[in-house]
C-alpha cells in the first residue's frame, strides 16, 4: 500500500488539544490557500480509521499539518507505520473514539461504514455518550445510510470531556466524500463534497483544508453523497469515453501520445485524458503506467455505478450510460482485474496497448 513520507511529528497526548476558534460561513463554496500547512487551524486531536489508497495519504496530511492522531484499520502493518511517524494506535474505532475530538473516516462501503460506527466497539457507544462532537465520513456510500446514521448520531450525547463545537450538547455527522482520486490525497488537494448541519461544516474546514484544496457545501445530510455518486458516474462515463477513443486511434495507427495532446488542447479535454490518461507509457505518475496498481480499484467503481443506479430507480431517473458501463466494468472484474485500478478498462475491456517514453 503506498504512502506519502513527511516529517515526523509529536506523538498523541490524548487528553490535550482544543478546538481553533471559526469564522462564520456565509458562502456555499470554499477554497483554501496552497501554501504547504497554513490556514489550517491550532492542532486537534483527531481520529482516523481507514488507511486505504486514499484514507493513508489523508492521514498522513493531517499528521503534515502538526495535529495529534489516533489510528485504526484492520491492516496492522500501515498502522504500525503511522505509529513510527508519531501518531497513536487504536485496535477497534471505539477506543479511536475514546481518544478523538474529531473523527474521520474512509471506508469501502456502507456496510464498513455502519460497522464502524454502530457495530461491535464501534464509535457510538452503547451509552449513547461519545467524546467526538464531530464526526465526519469520507466514504463512498448512498445518501440513504449517511441520513439514517446522522439520525442515531444526533441521538447521542456528549462526555464531560468533550470539545464542543458550539452546536448543543450532541454531536455532528458530516457526509463528506471526496474527489480528485490518489494523486488529489497524496498532494492534499481533495475537492469535498459536504453534507450536514454548517456549523459543523465551520469545525471540519481546517482540517478538510488540511487534505484538499476545495470544499463546496452541498446542503443537507446525505447531498455530499449524493453529490458523490453523481461525481462518479460521469467519472465512469468520461473514463470509458476517453479509454474507448485512445484505443480505437491506435487501432487507426494514431499513438496515444499524439491523440492525449489533442485531446488535451480540444474540446476532448477531461480529467481522464489530462491527469489521469488510461495508456500505461503516456503520464509518468498515473495507475496505468505502473501496472494499474495503486489507485482507485474497478471493483470500487462498480460499486459506485451500483449506487448510482439504486439512487436513479429510487428518483425515477434515466441512467442509461450508467447501466452500460457497470456491464463493462462487472465483465472486467470477472475476467480477474477487479483490483486494478479503474482505468485499466482501456487495457483489459478495449484492448489498447501499452506505450514507450512515459511522459507528465
Amino acid at each position: 500500500m503506498a504512502m506519502s513520507v513527511g516529517p515526523v511529528v509529536m506523538r498523541v497526548k490524548r487528553a490535550t488539544g482544543m478546538m481553533c476558534a471559526l469564522r462564520t460561513v456565509k458562502l456555499r463554496f470554499f477554497a483554501s490557500s496552497s501554501d504547504g500547512g497554513s490556514g489550517h487551524g491550532e492542532a486537534q486531536d483527531v481520529g482516523f480509521i481507514g488507511l486505504g489508497n486514499m484514507g493513508s495519504h489523508m492521514a498522513s496530511n493531517l499528521l503534515k499539518a502538526g495535529h495529534r492522531l489516533t489510528v485504526h484499520d484492520r491492516n496492522e502493518a500501515v498502522m504500525q507505520r503511522f505509529a513510527e511517524r508519531g501518531a497513536s494506535i487504536a485496535q477497534n474505532p471505539r477506543e479511536v473514539a475514546e481518544a478523538s475530538d474529531v473523527v474521520i473516516t474512509m471506508l469501502p462501503s456502507s456496510p464498513h461504514v455502519q460497522d464502524v460506527y454502530t457495530g461491535r466497539n464501534g464509535v457510538l457507544t452503547d451509552a449513547g455518550a461519545v467524546r467526538p462532537s464531530l464526526l465526519i465520513d469520507a466514504s463512498t456510500i448512498d445518501p440513504h445510510t449517511c441520513r439514517i446514521l446522522a439520525t442515531k448520531v444526533a441521538k447521542c450525547t456528549l462526555l464531560t470531556n468533550s470539545k464542543n463545537i458550539g452546536a448543543g450538547e450532541v454531536p455532528i455527522l458530516l457526509d463528506a466524500p471526496v474527489s480528485g482520486g490518489v494523486v488529489g490525497a497524496e498532494a492534499a488537494t481533495l475537492t469535498f463534497m459536504v453534507g450536514g448541519r454548517q456549523e459543523g461544516l465551520q469545525a471540519a474546514e481546517p482540517l478538510l483544508r488540511a487534505m484538499g484544496s476545495r470544499v463546496v457545501y452541498c446542503g443537507g445530510t446525505g447531498n455530499g453523497a449524493a453529490a458523490k455518486v453523481c461525481n462518479n458516474l460521469a467519472l465512469a462515463v468520461s473514463m470509458a469515453g476517453v479509454a474507448e477513443a485512445l484505443a480505437l486511434g491506435q487501432h487507426l495507427g494514431i499513438d496515444a501520445h499524439t491523440l492525449s495532446k489533442i485531446f488535451n488542447s480540444s474540446s476532448a479535454r477531461c480529467w481522464s485524458s489530462d491527469t489521469y490518461n488510461p495508456v500505461p507509457g503516456v503520464m509518468a505518475n498515473v495507475p496505468a503506467s505502473h501496472g494499474y496498481k495503486g489507485g482507485f480499484s474497478s471493483q470500487l467503481l462498480a460499486k459506485d455505478l451500483g449506487l448510482a443506479l439504486a439512487a436513479a430507480k429510487e428518483s425515477g431517473s434515466a441512467v442509461p450510460l450508467g447501466g452500460k458501463i457497470l456491464e463493462m466494468y462487472n465483465i472486467l472484474c470477472e475476467a480477474g482485474h477487479s483490483s486494478l485500478d479503474f482505468s485499466s478498462i482501456f487495457q483489459y475491456y478495449y484492448k489498447g496497448k501499452p506505450e514507450r517514453n512515459p511522459i507528465d
